[in-house]
């Protein structure tokens, strides 16, 4: 099991610097009013990953720290989820910090691995629970009220409550899907119809890929085919010359001089000879060009009709290319997604009948899962309130009675509700139930919510009863309670000491109180102490033993250390708690 063994607190409130050392067992934290006692539950809520206020640094400090040491064993949650963020146990020992500077930025060390601060968040649920007055206000909440009987039921609503979440939240997106469909059923057949006469557009056109770009090039070469063809020509008679000009000169005759002239010697000199081979290239060149030149200006069409049909036919292309795309090939892409987009608006009532349907389905699915929700609930109340009443006994409550309330709420319409008994009622994402705590604190009483029926005091009790309730079926290593006592006096107050010690014997226990007859059944009792000058320095904290402890428990119980009365009652509660233990 995972103990929280020792804390050091610096420059954080009043706190300058202290050394927090915790009992395995039930540690009680006591002091003056405002000395600092609850800066405890603060440091560990830091190191837990709760919100850091920069108003919490001391002043003319640059950043408050909280360290903690917490043993661990190997497979402990804690240590399982340090190790996965790179954090080392040492000595089975792990090592927590937590730094807030005074400009308001926070980090967060896990086994000397700095790690965000969710990941200490993480840890809490399987290290600590931490209950103080605001937590006492939440618990008068019926969401909380339901999650705490959640808690407590453990697997019987999990199960049912998974595979209700899953299917709420499909229903929320067909839901969803549907409004959309139905909302823009306007707009999406508009949408349609743009695409339709698109798509017409271009059907009638019958684009092939790149077939504006053939069509460019054929029509520049339509438009110049006589340039085209007498150059050619030109360039075809100074290659070969001309037949009816016997004394003209052309430049294969010349190259075949020039090659004849150079055979004659080649072997005197392999540099000739290679130059000789490049002119007979040279000859075999020109004659290929010529034949190429004589074939273009035989294949040279100047037709005008062709023209005028290329001209005809590019600007039925241009005028798709100016709506839909830069290209014809961009055109052809649009119209396949807007094919597979109009396949799609054209579906919508399919679509809407397909959803319909099965939002029908989810919420039928959601009703019979919402009643099993219900069921499990019920049976779970019964046991969790007959539970706590009965540590209420043990609290000096004996007439109490604890119970449930779990109810629905009719829906205003058909569709916006679930069958739940036979009634359609409003429903939500952790079920239809409606779930108050309720106490009859004596008996005759009518059981009236908690937030109404009862005082500060028994609040504190039923809180604590609460909390001792879930340590049977769903513990932690560590309990710590911040004046949870409040309002409880005499021989309540002493009940609530003696469940505390109980609850201490299968966890750790740490109580903030003021009260001495909580204090004297602690294995611990730590003083908080300020100075002359408002601080809390490291020799501010200390463990109470033998005539300290006595001392203190009278001042507590009496306001006065040295009165005789006081320290007779006070060893009086102490023998009384041993003798308990």
């Amino acid at each position: 099991m995972s103990v929280l063994e020792e804390m050091r607190i610096r420059s954080l409130g009043v706190i300058d610097d202290a050394v927090v050392e915790l009992s395995p067992g039930f540690t009680a934290v006591t002091g003056e009013t405002g000395a600092g006692k609850t800066m405890v539950v603060t440091s560990l809520g830091l190191l837990l990953g709760g919100r850091a206020d920069p108003a919490l640094v001391r002043i003319g400090s640059k950043a408050a720290v909280v360290e903690g040491r917490i043993t661990v064993s190997p497979g402990d949650a804690a240590a399982v989820r340090a190790e996965e963020a790179g954090g080392e146990i040492e000595d089975g020992a792990l090592i927590i910090s937590r730094t807030v500077s005074a400009e308001g930025r926070s980090r967060a060390h896990l086994g000397g691995r700095s790690v965000p601060v969710g990941v200490l968040a993480e840890l809490a649920d399987e290290l600590v629970a931490v209950h103080g007055q605001t937590d006492q206000q939440g618990l008068l909440k019926p969401a909380r009220q339901r999650q705490a009987l959640d808690r407590y039921a453990g697997g019987g609503v999990d199960v049912p409550h998974t595979k209700y979440a899953a299917a709420y939240r499909r229903l929320r997106a067909v839901v969803t899907e549907l409004d959309e469909l139905t909302t823009r059923a306007r707009e999406r057949a508009q949408e349609a119809d743009l695409l339709r006469f698109g798509l017409e557009e271009v059907a009638a056109v019958e684009p092939l890929p790149g077939e504006d770009t053939e069509l460019a090039a054929e029509a520049e070469r339509l438009g110049h085919a006589e340039a085209l063809a007498s150059a050619a020509a030109l360039a075809h008679t100074a290659l070969v010359g001309d037949p009816e000009d016997q004394e003209g000169v052309d430049a294969t005759t010349v190259v075949a001089a020039a090659g004849r002239s150079l055979d004659a010697v080649r072997a005197h000199d392999p540099a000739l000879a290679a130059l000789a081979d490049r002119i007979g290239e040279i000859s075999i060149l020109l004659a290929d060009v010529a034949g190429e030149l004589a074939g273009y200006a035989d294949q040279l069409d100047a037709d005008p009709l062709r023209l005028a049909a290329v001209e005809e036919r590019r600007a039925a292309l241009t005028a798709l290319t100016r709506k839909y795309g830069e290209d014809i090939t961009s055109v052809l892409a649009w119209a396949g997604d807007g094919s597979a987009r109009l396949t799609e608006l054209e579906g919508d009532d399919d679509r809407i009948g397909e959803l319909t349907a099965e939002r029908d389905a989810l919420r039928a699915e959601l009703s019979v899962l919402g009643q099993e929700l219900t069921d499990a609930r019920t049976e779970a109340a019964a046991r969790f309130a007959a539970a706590v009443t009965q540590e209420l006994a043990s609290l000096a409550m004996p007439h109490a009675r604890v119970s449930f309330a779990i109810g629905q709420t009719e829906a205003p319409d058909e569709a916006s509700g679930i069958e739940i008994g036979g009634r359609n009622v409003v429903y939500g994402p952790s079920g239809a139930d409606e779930v108050e705590l309720l106490l009859a604190p004596h008996p005759g009483a009518q059981p009236r919510p908690i937030a109404k029926g009862a005082s500060g005091g028994e609040l504190s009790r039923v809180m604590l009863a609460v909390e001792v309730v879930f340590a049977g079926s769903d513990p932690v290593p560590t309990y710590l309670f911040d004046e949870v006592d409040a309002g409880v006096g005499g021989k309540a107050a002493v009940e609530v000491g003696r469940r505390l010690a109980k609850l201490a014997r299968s966890a750790q226990v740490v109580v903030v109180t003021h009260l001495p007859q909580v204090a004297a059944f602690a294995d611990r009792q730590l003083l908080v102490e300020k100075t002359v000058d408002g601080s809390v320095t490291r020799s501010g904290v200390t463990v109470l033993e033998g005539e300290d402890r006595v001392r203190e428990l009278s001042r507590m119980l009496a306001g006065q250390e040295d009165s005789e009365t006081a320290r007779a009652h006070a060893e009086e509660l102490l023998e009384a708690a041993r003798a308990d233990g």
